[in-house]
């Protein structure tokens, strides 16, 4: 349901009840990184323009009637962007069986197997979460996406459903049409600098969970050149991850930004579009047919436009296509292809 203007939150009742619970700490994160990285786009967008007056983000905020609400910021028919995208969710209420099978596969299995067949019920839930695409217009620019979720499941531990956890997943991923080595071995520098303040082992782990999460498998090839990835977190203590997620997002700016700045003014030409427009049909069908995000948010009956808003706005298939042995396009095909460490 459309609202006039967000809240100063989203939880209400006994779920706002204390501002320091994870729920409400996660809520403030992620609406302050809305905030910033919203910012940090218009300032390129607008920077791009001698004396500004680049393109700005449009706000949409809604509720939704079983609890909970988010706020979706896009941006779109800019100079340097052609379209920037960055929600915030805080969803609360029951979601049906199907729709926690899509949010954790795994353990919906095993949850139904130690039900010893009796039919799962409705699972009470939380999640909240921040999200962003960000698709450049120069085809030199790479597209960006970050994601980072915090999300609880309530069932009691008696009932058929799921049974009492919390988790946090998320990352950050490039997608670029081609290869500038020096920008994608920046990109995961700042990863790795970034996980290295919590654990040496992330950055492997996590680097190889994108290239693994992201793979257009229909075709055998990644969407980009990866990032970090990870889901079902929930091995270390509520604090330290709830932590991580919080430098993961705050990394974003320092990741991107200088890449983006560095492309957004590369001279192109129509066969360089023509090929970007290519790459961000692959972009498309992993997101309609891969990404456990965007199912989970049409099976709980999500709002359309916030899930889908990750979609370019123009995409391009051509039948058969295959680039040149040993030309640009074929470099990032390859790469796609076959994963490489970067560091």
């Amino acid at each position: 349901m459309p609202e006039p203007a967000a809240p100063a939150t989203f939880l209400r009742g006994e779920e706002g009840a204390s501002p320091e619970s994870a729920r409400a700490r996660f809520e403030r994160m992620i609406r302050r990184v809305q905030a910033d990285v919203c910012a940090e786009l218009e300032a390129v967008e607008g920077g791009a323009i001698d004396g500004g007056g680049g393109a700005l983000f449009r706000e949409d905020a809604w509720t939704r009637p079983g609890g909970g609400g988010g706020i979706s910021r896009v941006l779109q028919g800019g100079r340097v962007f052609e379209k920037a995208a960055v929600n915030v969710s805080v969803v609360y209420g029951v979601m049906p069986p199907e729709a926690y099978r899509a949010a954790r596969p795994e353990a919906a299995a095993a949850t139904a197997e130690a039900a010893g067949g009796e039919k799962a019920g409705p699972v009470p839930f939380f999640a909240a979460g921040v999200s962003s695409v960000i698709h450049p217009v120069n085809p030199f620019a790479p597209t960006m996406h970050f994601n980072y979720r915090y999300f609880e499941t309530e069932a009691p531990e008696d009932a058929p459903g799921a049974p009492r956890q919390w988790w946090f997943g998320g990352g950050t991923d490039l997608t670029p049409s081609y290869i500038i080595e020096e920008d994608i071995r920046h990109f995961h520098s700042v990863q790795k600098q970034t996980c290295d303040k919590f654990d040496p082992s992330f950055y492997p782990r996590f680097k190889k969970w994108c290239d693994d999460y992201f793979c257009i498998k229909h075709r055998g090839e990644r969407r980009g050149v990866g990032g970090i990835f990870f889901d079902d977190l929930n091995d270390y203590d509520q604090d330290t991850l709830l932590q991580f997620a919080t430098e993961c997002a705050d990394s974003v700016l320092p990741a991107y930004i200088p890449i983006i700045e560095r492309c957004k003014d590369i001279p192109f030409n129509d066969e360089h579009k023509a090929w970007q427009q290519l790459r961000r049909g692959r972009y498309v069908e992993f997101n309609l047919v891969y990404d456990r995000g965007t199912t989970f948010g049409l099976k709980t009956g999500g709002r359309i436009e916030s899930i889908l808003v990750s979609l370019p706005l123009t995409a391009r298939w051509e039948y058969d296509h295959k680039p040149e042995v040993g030309s640009e396009e074929w470099k990032l095909l390859d790469t796609c292809i076959n994963p490489k460490e970067w560091i």
